[in-house]
């Protein structure tokens, strides 16, 4: 089997929706059994980008905020969008600003992923931030932000027990938790 080769074929391709965050395609063709078939793909343009903040105390900051889509509320670590073709680490640091007024003087990417890949193309990318600094947070207008700093073992648990659920926010703190974040501190 040729693990590069798409082994459906497409036959059309359509835009159904479009706004400027996300558009919606519908491809009609021959699925890999060569019966007819459709799929639907979410195209992101934006990269998501989050950020584990954690100070020399190993607390990390988390953001809470109400999500539309699910009509619940989450704790989630910083993040947000970084327009294709920018640079990752721009968004971060206006990111962590904006939602929570803290500045870094050390980044570090620690995971990069797929987000939803049956259904969308959205790639993720998670920084690790440290030598942290306070300013004055500066959300933007859609944002009604509340922010807790923890302790990361708190965070973790979280996690464990459900109370984190967003996707880049569960793997970026067990990625950081698998990482040793106490040594992490002495780099």
């Amino acid at each position: 089997m040729d693990t590069t080769k798409n082994p459906w074929t497409i036959h059309s391709r359509e835009m159904r929706y479009d706004n400027n965050w996300i558009s919606i395609w519908h491809h009609e063709g021959l699925n890999p059994a060569g019966g007819a078939g459709i799929y639907g793909v979410v195209h992101f343009k934006n990269l998501a980008i989050g950020i584990v903040a954690l100070d020399d105390d190993m607390n990390i900051y988390l953001v809470g905020q109400y999500r539309f889509p699910l009509k619940q509320y989450s704790w989630e670590i910083p993040e947000g969008g970084c327009p294709l073709g920018e640079d990752p680490l721009d968004t971060a640091r206006r990111e962590l600003l904006e939602e929570t007024g803290l500045v870094a003087s050390h980044w570090e990417v620690i995971s990069r992923m797929a987000l939803s890949n049956s259904v969308s193309d959205e790639e993720g990318v998670i920084f690790l931030a440290r030598g942290l600094e306070q300013r004055e947070p500066e959300p933007e207008e859609t944002e009604q932000l509340a922010v807790k700093k923890v302790p990361f073992e708190e965070a973790y648990r979280m996690v464990n027990d459900f109370e984190i659920t967003d996707s880049l926010s569960v793997a970026a703190i067990q990625k950081v938790k698998l990482m040793g974040y106490e040594g992490l501190l002495n780099k």
